[in-house]
């Protein structure tokens, strides 16, 4: 076992039951809770946005298929009529989650790039995402922990670059 002087007697203090010399402290290195959740909070938007894209996708082109030229259905001897707003309804709620989608992509790529406006675009991107249950209400509620805690600004100004 190798020895440190000790300035005193010119042997080191070592601690009888593990054998570690006395005196000497390690000192763990502090991160802010913004920069070591940054990057994951960039990932998990990017993985998100995939998700929102796939979702308004899909509904886009169920609208302008499915519903675009709908014909009564004869079920028996009565008709089925689908209301003909259906179709552009959800050609909207296909738009509003594109972009939405877009909005998490953004905010994800200029979290994983410490961009210096991805903090505000997150955090607006939070506020929407809380309403897609359960998990854009997870990563909504995940962001604005940490994006919105105390001095989060100031932390996340010490890890982007200069503007």
């Amino acid at each position: 076992m190798r020895r440190l002087r000790n300035t005193d007697s010119g042997r080191a203090t070592l601690l009888p039951s593990c054998g570690k010399p006395v005196g000497i402290a390690v000192v763990p290195y502090q991160s802010s809770r913004v920069a070591s959740n940054r990057q994951l909070l960039g990932i998990l938007w990017v993985v998100y946005s995939f998700f929102e894209f796939t979702g308004a996708g899909v509904l886009f082109v169920l609208a302008n298929t499915l519903f675009a030229n709908f014909r009564p259905m004869v079920t028996g001897t009565q008709p089925v009529y689908f209301p003909s707003f259906l179709q552009p309804l959800l050609s909207f709620v296909s738009v509003m989650l594109l972009c939405k989608a877009i909005l998490a992509v953004v905010a994800g790529v200029g979290l994983l790039q410490r961009q210096h406006w991805a903090r505000m675009i997150a955090i607006v991107a939070a506020f929407f995402a809380l309403l897609s249950i359960p998990f854009g209400t997870a990563l909504g509620i995940y962001t604005l922990v940490v994006l919105m805690s105390q001095n989060a600004e100031q932390e996340y100004s010490k890890i982007a670059p200069a503007a």
